[in-house]
């Protein structure tokens, strides 16, 4: 009897505590709720990433975990912090759902993990201030906008990727990053790099963004409180290319000395051993037409405005690509042509020697003014000259400020910006635009 009794009253222990559960688990689903209809009434430019973020209880996890598509949270926590601060969960939404339109959680690989999160969280936080949306305010929101203040000064925007190379360059204290997490974590970013399991792609989410940013107009009621919300609307938005890709478009046809395995039938080959003995009918081709670079030229903007640094490490990564896949002919002719305002120098590059030994040793020179059109006038005489057997085109890596040839050249001509600001030059129609993002051209790919 007295086991009986100790079973009854494990079981009725048991009972109570999942009661406990489910009504934790109903308080915290009634406030997640609740700040979902707060912000699809007052936002209504969110209504679609609204829709589309999930939401799903993890038990005794002690965290908020937001991996690209779902917010995972802990109810008992979710109380916890609504009990100290009111409008947390409004708040933890609209943190969650600007990770989402500006898709911070797919551009990770590239980059040094402590400092993107922590360029993100700031980004969002710094837009949710600026929408003064009184049912997201916390008590510490004083003291977090005078350090944005201070901050965009510093870094000269608060879009997550220029806090990003401000961080890169300006590598903030062990007591400012504890300090940045206090005012700005709310969510962790554990599952950001697994991409694969999501259920909404980056392309999906681009769609969405692409809606919010149509959308915002329409529905903000004050138009001065959308600019940060925009900037970030804009980085998202912004057409971001492949280099590795691009440079492709660079390479020439060309034979080299290699067996053509693509061309050669083995039935003939092996039937004629067979029959004749050691006489094959067919032999295998012993040329072949690759993509590979041979004739092009890129152009260094030696210009006040082009930092050397970033310079040097734009021709490493250009150098870097080329190299992948076997692109280069056994000879190659690259020449790389520093200019300002004039061609200031011209290193002729015909093997892989060449371009370590200009890596190692090249210097830039120059950084005067810009004006684009000695070097295409340089060009066309280094064409008349022979110098080149079927030029491909030019690469031209420059800020952009400066005098453009007025005629079309006969070759493909590409301006490389280094900018994040909008403020990108237009190009002639004959010339292709391509924006590199500082953090590719100067750190590389990690």
């Amino acid at each position: 009897m007295k086991e009986d009794r100790t079973v009854k009253g494990e079981q009725m222990v048991k009972k109570d505590h999942m009661a406990k559960e489910e009504q934790i688990a109903a308080l915290a689903a009634e406030i997640i709720r609740l700040a979902h209809d707060s912000i699809l009434i007052n936002m209504r430019f969110l209504d679609v990433a609204l829709s589309k973020l999930k939401l799903e209880e993890r038990r005794q996890t002690g965290a908020f975990v937001y991996d690209g598509a779902t917010l995972y949270y802990d109810a008992m926590l979710l109380l916890s912090r609504y009990r100290k601060e009111p409008h947390f969960m409004v708040r933890l939404y609209l943190h969650v759902l600007l990770h989402c339109i500006f898709y911070h959680s797919f551009q990770t690989d590239k980059l040094e993990r402590d400092y993107w999160d922590l360029a993100t969280d700031i980004a969002v936080e710094s837009t949710i201030l600026e929408m003064r949306f009184h049912l997201a305010s916390m008590q510490s929101d004083s003291l977090l906008q005078s350090k944005l203040d201070l901050l965009r000064k510093q870094a000269g925007g608060l879009t997550a990727e220029r806090l990003y190379r401000h961080f890169r360059i300006e590598t903030p204290s062990s007591k400012a990053l504890q300090e940045w997490r206090a005012l700005c974590h709310y969510d962790e970013h554990l599952y950001w790099d697994r991409k694969e399991e999501l259920s909404l792609s980056q392309e999906e989410w681009r769609k969405i963004s692409e809606r919010v940013k149509a959308d915002l107009r329409s529905f903000s009621k004050d138009k001065n409180n959308a600019q940060s919300m925009e900037e970030n609307l804009k980085e998202a938005t912004r057409e971001r290319y492949d280099y590795t890709a691009f440079l492709k478009r660079f390479m020439v046809m060309g034979e080299t000395v290699q067996v053509n395995d693509d061309e050669f039938d083995y039935i003939y080959y092996t039937y004629g051993l067979s029959r004749y003995g050691n006489m094959p009918l067919v032999e295998p081709l012993e040329y072949k037409d690759t993509n590979k670079i041979r004739d092009f030229v890129i152009a260094i903007d030696t210009s006040a405005s082009c930092r050397g640094e970033v310079v040097q490490a734009f021709l490493d990564k250009t150098y870097q690509i080329m190299r992948q896949g076997e692109n280069f002919f056994r000879k190659i002719n690259v020449h790389i042509i520093q200019c300002d305002n004039e061609v200031r120098s011209d290193t002729k590059i015909t093997c892989q020697a060449d371009f370590d030994e200009f890596l190692s040793s090249g210097k830039l020179k120059g950084f005067g003014g810009t004006d684009f059109r000695p070097v295409f006038e340089y060009v066309e005489a280094l064409k008349a000259e022979g110098e080149f057997d079927n030029l491909k085109g030019l690469l031209y890596f420059t800020d952009g400020y400066g005098i453009y040839p007025g005629q079309m050249p006969d070759y493909d001509t590409a301006f490389i910006f280094l900018k994040d600001d909008g403020d990108v030059p237009e190009v002639p129609p004959w010339a292709i635009k391509i924006i590199l993002p500082e953090e590719e051209a100067a750190f590389g790919d990690k």
